[in-house]
């Protein structure tokens, strides 16, 4: 699969099933529910679709005593349903596995139907814990035909070593399934690792947020809520990528556009056209905000060894040569 990343639409689809997967009726009212929120994703242009936490399991009261097997249950649908309708899925269920044992999981399905991925919560709550789920330890990133994609489940938000994990894939896009709605701490994941991310809850308010934080669709009474974004972008702080600005609009005019984070000092500039961002940033050595926190933090250690050595000198009563 080739990565490109381009103009693209973001799909939540937020709400609580009315039938869960416990039985041959109860998990084909929810397969016909979910078939219909994906075509009507389809029909509106989405590329990728999020549904929330443990989703096939969700109006059951019990989720954890109802895991699918990891090859089978509802998946084989699923799979079937992004393969005719030409999605990336995101498919959150309790699964189990005898080498994997239970866990809660998020599954990435590509547009042909075939599991790209899976996430494993990092951080199961105690009470999941206590019913025997296995934690996950990492958060891999996933390339796919519009960018990296990477996950995270309900209450792992709390916790920086998911965020941390997710940050060293460089993901563009983040889906937060959960049970909890998220707010604020979606908004500042999205601006932390400075990618969209897509929150699909249990309820309403399911979010599409930018790469600096801010909401750019909110789902209410209506279950599905779809933005465009283009993920052939980049957000960048601008300390020393601002003077640029010109330079790069001489050379490529309004294929190039930029949106201004003045509160947070960020701006992000977005392609449109067959050139990658990457690209860009390379031709006109843009410092990417995680280039210039690492030179910050390498220049601040610098900085505090020669105090520890001109005073080291000092208490010595050797001259201070910290300046030669």
């Amino acid at each position: 699969m080739r990565m490109r990343r381009r103009p693209v639409r973001l799909a939540t689809i937020s709400h609580r099933p009315s039938a869960g997967a416990d039985g041959k009726e109860g998990t084909g009212r929810l397969l016909k529910e979910a078939a219909r929120l994906l075509e009507r994703a389809a029909r509106m242009g989405a590329d990728l679709v999020a549904f929330p936490e443990v989703y096939p399991q969700l109006a059951l009261s019990d989720p954890f005593h109802h895991a699918e097997p990891s090859e089978g249950g509802t998946l084989e649908e699923v799979c079937a349903l992004a393969k005719r309708h030409k999605l990336l899925v995101v498919w959150p269920r309790v699964e189990y596995d005898p080498s994997r044992g239970v866990r809660n999981t998020a599954v990435l399905v590509d547009r042909s139907g075939e599991i790209l991925g899976r996430y494993d919560k990092m951080f199961p709550t105690t009470t999941e814990l206590e019913k025997g789920v296995i934690p996950g330890t990492e958060a891999p990133v996933f390339e796919t035909d519009l960018g990296r994609v990477g996950m995270l489940i309900c209450f792992d938000l709390n916790f920086a070593e998911v965020h941390e994990a997710l940050a060293r894939g460089k993901p563009d896009v983040v889906v937060f399934s959960s049970m909890y709605r998220g707010g604020l701490q979606a908004q500042a994941l999205a601006s932390r690792l400075r990618a969209f991310v897509v929150t699909a809850i249990a309820s309403e308010l399911g979010l599409i947020i930018d790469r600096c934080g801010r909401i750019l669709k909110e789902s209410t009474y209506e279950t599905l809520a779809v933005a465009p974004v283009n993920t052939n972008s980049i957000a960048l702080h601008m300390d020393f990528n601002w003077g640029k600005m010109d330079a790069m609009l001489a050379r490529y005019g309004p294929v190039l556009t930029f949106d201004y984070h003045t509160r947070e000092a960020f701006y992000v500039i977005e392609l449109t056209g067959d050139r990658d961002i990457d690209e860009l940033v390379k031709e006109f050595d843009l410092e990417t905000a995680d280039a210039y926190f690492a030179r910050a933090r390498r220049l601040r250690s610098e900085s505090l060894a020669r105090f520890q050595k001109s005073k080291t000198a000092a208490g010595s009563g050797r001259p201070n040569r910290s300046g030669s």
